[in-house]
């Protein structure tokens, strides 16, 4: 069985500040606001939602499939899917845009500041959901506007159990389209501000999002995840990191390993489990695809 992934393909500029961001901005001179950072440090990764959620599940040995779009600079994008066994079938090419670009900053406390260019991610809803046999399983990750909410609307007409993790897309959607989302959705993963921010615009808590849907998952970073299940929720505690290098990609590694669990038919805490794992693994290496994933991770599981 397959995953298709719906969301980005994007090459990450990462560049760490050897400072605090709290110690170089004044919050009564915000409205003026003119600053620089000096980086000692930048590297190019590939990235993206859907290329670091692939990423993670290709390494723990699933067929994961991205839907996304990529520029006229995909072109090492899509030679590295290649060398990873990762199918490119749904992944678009947009002659007259670059790929998505991302500039992620991050200080010695781990905050990050990121300016994002979505390029060819805007043209993400020329792909369509396929009624293909084989493909069991999706996710609505951070993309395109409309690029959410057509794929959203097709892997329900598709009959196609689809996890909806808005992310820093959340913003982009009011009340009335997240509970649309909600509505079609069998599980939602957001991190804590994300949650708060859900609950907000839909009118509802956790709680009772949680009885419209399979599973919600809240992401609690070093204390781990909480999971509710018709309205019940349940601690999943954190995995100690080795040692805390590059946050970057971390929700997208965790991610992965839900949907991993969630294709081998696992409950719910035992997929999180396996995340909050592969999260902490991830947290050690620098870069969103540079970790190594060994047997024993998944004789842990």
């Amino acid at each position: 069985m397959a995953t298709l992934i719906c969301g980005s393909l994007a090459f990450d500029t990462i560049m760490d500040f050897e400072g605090r961001f709290a110690q170089q901005i004044l919050p009564e001179q915000l409205h003026i606001l003119n600053v620089s950072f000096l980086v000692p440090s930048l590297r190019r990764d590939f990235g993206g939602c859907a290329g670091n959620i692939a990423y993670a599940m290709r390494a723990l040995g699933a067929t994961p499939l991205p839907m996304a779009a990529v520029g006229n600079d995909g072109g090492d994008y899509l030679q590295r899917l290649c060398a990873l066994g990762i199918g490119a079938d749904y992944v678009l090419q947009v002659a007259d845009a670059y790929t998505a670009q991302a500039m992620i900053m991050t200080d010695r406390d781990n905050n990050q500041i990121t300016a994002f260019h979505p390029g060819a991610m805007m043209q993400a809803h020329r792909n369509r959901v396929p009624a293909r046999a084989g493909i069991g399983l999706g996710i609505i990750s951070p993309d395109g506007r409309q690029a959410m909410i057509e794929h959203a609307e097709q892997f329900h007409a598709a009959g196609i159990p689809f996890v909806f993790d808005p992310g820093q897309g959340l913003p982009m959607f009011d009340g009335a389209e997240l509970n649309h989302f909600v509505d079609l959705a069998d599980w939602i993963t957001v991190n804590d501000y994300e949650g708060r921010l859900l609950c907000d615009r839909t009118g509802e808590e956790l709680h009772a999002l949680s009885r419209r849907v399979r599973g919600l998952v809240v992401t609690l970073g070093g204390d781990g995840c909480d999971i509710w299940e018709h309205g019940v929720r349940r601690r999943v505690p954190a995995v100690p990191a080795a040692r805390v290098a590059d946050p970057t990609g971390c929700g997208d590694a965790w991610r992965g390993a839900l949907l991993y669990g969630l294709e081998q038919g696992w409950e719910l805490a035992r997929c999180a489990a396996l995340g909050n794992r592969l999260g902490a693994i991830k947290i050690a290496a620098r870069g969103p695809q540079n970790y190594t994933v060994d047997a024993s991770v998944l004789a842990q599981a």
